[in-house]
């Protein structure tokens, strides 16, 4: 189903009534296409997007939208280039690691387009600023990789009015839809609770193919584009999934839930909300709360080690992770911790380990929880080793 958007003014100004001659050669390629022409041309130049991080998603989107002519990019992130995004967020370069996202975004998008607005918000999403932030913007773009932003997003959307274009990735696999038009569903409709703390990896965790949030971001921008021009069949009530190694995509048909406690016809939230408390979670790289684990940190693990004390290094990442470095420690996946839980020696001191110390820390609960009284965690795992003991061992 075809449907339109309405694109507003940003408040105190006209919209454009026409492009320049320097605007008609560089939108050429659209404007003889019938689907767009001039006047849809003038629809690009007068639409408001919002993008929702500047990352994986975040980068085909930025650099599709700018160069397409939306009028107002707003870039919303809080974080800083790390050398491990280059990987896949192709708006930065080696250059811009250390710097905030959003701004060094801002940098390549006005050097891509410099005939369009682009603002830069270097802050967290919250629900303290998230409608303050989306009032003055036509279409809302979540490129997020966590639940609790997700939500947040969700929900704002609804309460504002504003279309939610929706995307996700996850190692080879990508979903896409558009949530929060009138008559199609919401987020919260398609994931009613948010899943258990620790169940779902996050990028960092689990991995990401480069190419993949590429292919999902660049859908990402085809359908906000199709919204600003009101043309075409976007994904509203459709979910495409994307399968990157067997090359394949297939659709989900979403319907509206009635009793959804958002968008239905007796809605129960009113507001915002502690989206973290929702979903059960401090951060992404924090244990979660109920997990309180004795600690060692990585100097006093070498001190220890080099004065021979009998430790057992326990590591708890995958065999694919143990490929890259390791601490030559004995590898039992924290998966496989329970049925494998006989081949550790509760009698000796075990020091468990992996990449950041999340998942030892739920290693040694577990372990603790099973009877071993000698188990420690090392506190920031094999990354915080790297940076405070042996620079040799390989960041990942």
């Amino acid at each position: 189903m075809a449907m339109a958007t309405t694109t507003q003014a940003q408040p105190g100004t006209k919209p454009a009534a026409t492009l320049s001659k320097q605007e008609i050669l560089r939108y050429s390629r659209h404007l003889i296409m019938p689907e767009v022409g001039m006047e849809g041309q003038l629809k690009l130049k007068n639409a408001k997007v919002l993008l929702i991080g500047t990352g994986g998603l975040g980068a085909p989107l930025g650099l599709y939208l700018a160069a397409a002519g939306v009028g107002k990019l707003g870039l919303v992130d809080f974080d800083v280039v790390d050398f491990t995004n280059l990987q896949r967020q192709v708006t930065f370069g080696t250059s811009d690691v250390g710097k905030p996202k959003s701004q060094a975004a801002r940098a390549r998008l006005s050097s891509l387009n410099p005939d369009i607005q682009i603002e830069a918000i270097e802050a967290q999403l919250t629900s303290a600023n998230a409608l303050d932030l989306f009032k003055d913007y036509d279409i809302i773009v979540d490129g997020t990789d966590n639940f609790p932003t997700r939500y947040l997003v969700n929900d704002a959307c609804i309460l504002l009015g504003k279309p939610n274009v929706y995307g996700s990735i996850f190692r080879f696999e990508g979903q896409v839809t558009v949530f929060g038009m009138a008559d199609g569903p919401c987020y919260r409709c398609l994931y009613p609770e948010p899943p258990p703390p620790g169940l779902v990896p996050s990028c960092a965790e689990g991995g990401v193919l480069g190419v993949l949030p590429g292919i999902v971001g660049s859908i990402q921008a085809m359908e906000t584009i199709k919204l600003i021009l009101g043309s075409g069949d976007n994904l509203i009530g459709r979910l495409l999934l994307f399968d990157a190694l067997g090359m394949r995509f297939r659709e989900l048909k979403l319907r509206k839930n009635p009793k959804c406690p958002m968008c239905g016809s007796n809605r129960t939230i009113h507001k915002l909300i502690d989206y973290y408390e929702f979903c059960g979670v401090r951060g992404e790289e924090a244990p979660a709360p109920n997990v309180q684990v004795p600690e060692i940190t990585p100097r006093e693990l070498k001190t220890r080690l080099d004065r021979g004390d009998d430790l057992f290094i326990l590591d708890v990442r995958e065999p694919h992770e143990f490929q890259i470095c390791n601490l030559k420690g004995h590898l039992i996946p924290l998966g496989e911790l329970p049925r494998r839980v006989h081949e550790l020696d509760s009698s000796r001191e075990i020091v468990a380990h992996c990449r950041s110390g999340k998942r030892s820390a739920e290693a040694v609960d577990f372990l603790r929880k099973a009877g071993f009284r000698k188990v420690l965690n090392l506190k920031g795992g094999i990354l915080a080793w790297s940076d405070e003991v042996d620079p040799s061992v390989p960041k990942y």
